[in-house]
């Protein structure tokens, strides 16, 4: 987060203010919760843009609002930041109050942690379920040794895919830490620029923000590029959390058969099992990733609305939601890509 306030990213201009809220009883600390003014709903990947539009139809004016998340990261995180019950109340109540004092329409906490979705539900608060696609490891030694937990149609196909990828012409690299050069970010933020401008319009990064990630984050990046012809032509770019790779961009100057998937997903998985880490998360959406071993897991967030009869509306819109929503987990899981009876990490 700071790297994104440093950088520019957030900030003046962007649609994200700061408001990181601080909770203090005297002089003792209580906690601490990153939270954003914001004039509108991208980079947020739990979307409300229909609540949005609804609620301007109303009459209403939905922006700014309040927003608890890292910007344009759609990781699953600790938001409020508190040692205590009290201490997590506290944030709770405080973000409720500006919001009430500013006339702001509603706050948000986007990607919070399980625990924190069901106290923030006993608080009070409107309570949203979503889902992701997780790779989970099951203590896999490589990636040949997890490919027999598959179905015969999904192993072969993604044999397929990897050797029809490896056969692009060029070579892949994975990069991490001091490996990682300047050539690598000029390459790879020619990407992220292309695909930025044709999924959102804009970028959101700026050039400053990969500068301070080579500084400070490093050690935790890992870059997968494709070279071809002494060029790059193709990148992915992962965190490395203490259990968990996180997948966050892709880009690519040519266009060549199943690379996408080999960069972002089964490159993925091997480092993960390298690192024995116990888990992929490769961003937000995409169906087309359960074919590729990534299983549906809910992902939540919570929501305060101030005018009570748009709170009601939105309400009877979660409960449905929700009930799709684990419907539609339980489906794809029952028929997704794994053997049946095959220790998936389902339980």
């Amino acid at each position: 987060m700071l790297a994104l306030e440093q950088s520019g990213s957030v900030g003046a201009g962007s649609g994200w203010q700061p408001r990181h809220l601080v909770a203090k009883r005297g002089e003792e600390l209580l906690g601490v919760m990153p939270l954003y003014a914001k004039s509108h709903s991208q980079g947020e990947y739990i979307f409300d843009f229909s609540w949005a539009d609804a609620y301007a139809r109303a009459g209403g004016n939905y922006y700014p609002k309040l927003q608890s998340a890292v910007p344009f990261t759609p990781a699953t995180g600790r938001r409020l930041l508190a040692p205590t019950d009290a201490g997590r109340a506290a944030l709770l109540q405080g973000a409720i109050r500006i919001a009430k004092q500013n006339s702001l329409s509603s706050f948000h906490i986007t990607f919070c942690t399980e625990d924190e979705f069901e106290f923030g539900g006993n608080f009070g608060l409107m309570q949203r379920t979503t889902r992701q696609f997780h790779w989970l490891n099951q203590g896999y030694k490589s990636f040949d040794d997890f490919l027999p937990a598959l179905s015969s149609r999904k192993r072969k196909n993604i044999r397929k895919e990897r050797r029809e990828a490896q056969a692009f012409g060029g070579k892949i690299i994975s990069l991490t830490g001091d490996q990682i050069q300047p050539e690598h970010w000029d390459a790879f933020w020619q990407f992220y620029q292309d695909t930025g401008a044709r999924k959102w319009g804009t970028p959101y990064l700026t050039r400053e923000f990969f500068n301070i990630a080579q500084e400070t984050l490093r050690d935790d990046i890992l870059l997968v590029l494709a070279q071809r012809n002494g060029q790059y032509v193709a990148g992915a770019l992962n965190f490395i959390g203490a259990e968990t790779l996180f997948g966050r961009y892709w880009g690519a100057s040519e266009h060549h058969a199943c690379l996408h998937f080999e960069l972002c997903y089964y490159q993925a998985i091997d480092a993960a099992i390298k690192r024995g880490l116990r888990r992929v998360e490769a961003g937000a959406q995409g169906e087309h990733k359960l074919a590729r071993g990534y299983l549906p897991v809910p992902v939540h967030s919570l929501h305060w609305i101030a005018d009570e009869g748009f709170a009601n509306a939105v309400q009877v819109f979660l409960n449905a939601e929700t009930e799709a929503i684990n419907e539609d987990i339980i489906e794809m899981r029952t028929f997704g890509p794994f053997r049946k009876g095959k220790n998936d990490g389902r339980t």
